[in-house]
């Protein structure tokens, strides 16, 4: 990188008050988009303007405009890369105090869709004016379908992958049977003289994994207290992926001293998230009492707790319940996090005890979730796959 370059950039991140000694160093002036860089930086890391965004500095109690904020969120647009539009959308919200603005439509349409912001629109769902629901369902949506579009279709073929329904069963039946596979398998047996293939074996396919009765069940068992925003957007939209597959019975359940059976409102992923209460304390025992009763088949049920596992509840008690499920034969995971990145906040000791039961423990980015389902139905080892995940963020 060329020296002048290098000057510009550490200028544009130290801000104005710092030209003078950038010039005396030998750095140029910024050139005009450079310029139109700073300004949109300065407005939300420049302390010494109230956020850059009032005309009144410090003391003109009015707030930002509306007009200054939707030409500002453009520059950004059109100046930054999109990841970093994100996070500079994200600080301004919380080091300037927009948050009384998040929801005017006029800011909504110009806000780059974020995983993290729309988890802060969740928790503030309350306190929608009513002129701009239609906008942050709008927004939602656009979050919903650009996971949807990330996870959909490697889902379904993990899942399709993993239960395959044409194996084949060792009971005859002839509305089962496998004519393309017994017909293959058995053209050695082909008799010219009667011009006709006299099979050896029959092959059937296996219907049994077809009735409901034998149907996988899937349980999603999510923590919906505040520190759990992302997991929770990640969770609600799986879920309803899986409950669209009619190979699986999906069920979906959200706590946190209370619990709230949110099954009936995965036909929508925004309709679900809206069902979702962000904030408050946890019983995770309680929760996974309830979850119980799904357990039709336990050697054919997944359970996945999606929690930052700290327990407002009985601990020893949560313990018990989640070896009990184990032990009966339920493929029980918990999930302390599903994000893209940074350091998932959990309890270290719980997680630990949990892992001690033999129930994989961990964070895991979304596009890990695919493999992870494939993995759990076939019943291979989920403890190799944590510690090849673990070994793969070193």
């Amino acid at each position: 990188m060329e020296n002048q370059e290098r000057i510009c950039r550490w200028r544009l991140i130290l801000g104005q008050d710092t030209q003078e000694r950038f010039s005396a160093m030998g750095g140029s002036g910024l050139t005009a988009q450079q310029d139109l860089m700073d300004q949109a930086l300065a407005a939300i890391y420049n302390q010494t303007s109230a956020g850059g965004f009032g005309n009144g500095g410090p003391g003109a109690g009015h707030g930002p405009s509306n007009p200054q904020i939707t030409q500002w969120l453009g520059d950004v647009r059109s100046l930054f890369d999109k990841e970093l539009v994100t996070v500079i959308q994200g600080d301004a919200i919380n080091r300037c105090g927009l948050k009384q603005l998040l929801f005017e439509p006029e800011l909504l349409e110009n806000l780059e869709p974020d995983v993290g912001l729309a988890s802060t629109i969740l928790t503030l769902k309350e306190q929608i004016p009513k002129g701009s629901k239609d906008s942050v369902r709008y927004y939602i949506r656009k979050i919903v379908e650009q996971i949807n579009r990330l996870l959909e279709q490697d889902i379904r073929r993990a899942v399709t992958a993993s239960l395959n329904r044409r194996r084949h069963s060792p009971i005859p039946s002839a509305a089962a049977l496998d004519y393309k596979q017994t017909i293959s398998r058995n053209l050695k047996n082909y008799h010219p003289e009667l011009n006709a293939i006299v099979p050896e074996h029959f092959y059937f396919f296996d219907r049994t994994s077809t009735t409901a009765a034998n149907k996988w069940t899937v349980i999603l068992d999510v923590d919906q207290s505040g520190s759990m925003g992302e997991s929770v957007i990640y969770s609600s939209i799986m879920s309803c992926i899986l409950a669209s597959m009619s190979s699986l019975k999906t069920r979906i359940v959200a706590f946190d001293t209370s619990i709230v059976d949110l099954t009936e409102k995965s036909d929508d992923p925004v309709d679900l998230l809206f069902g979702f209460q962000l904030g408050g304390g946890t019983d995770i025992d309680r929760s996974i009492a309830y979850c119980e009763q799904f357990v039709e088949i336990p050697a054919k049920t997944l359970f996945f707790l999606v929690t930052d596992l700290y327990e407002g509840g009985n601990r020893a008690a949560l313990l018990r319940r989640l070896e009990g499920l184990k032990t009966s034969g339920v493929t029980v995971i918990c999930l302390l996090a599903i994000a893209d990145g940074g350091r998932p906040y959990y309890d270290a000791q719980m997680a630990q005890k949990v892992s001690g039961l033999g129930i994989p423990c961990f964070a895991c980015s979304p596009q890990l979730l695919p493999q992870l389902l494939e993995r759990a139905f076939r019943g291979q080892d989920l403890a190799a796959f944590q510690k090849e995940f673990e070994k793969r963020k070193r």
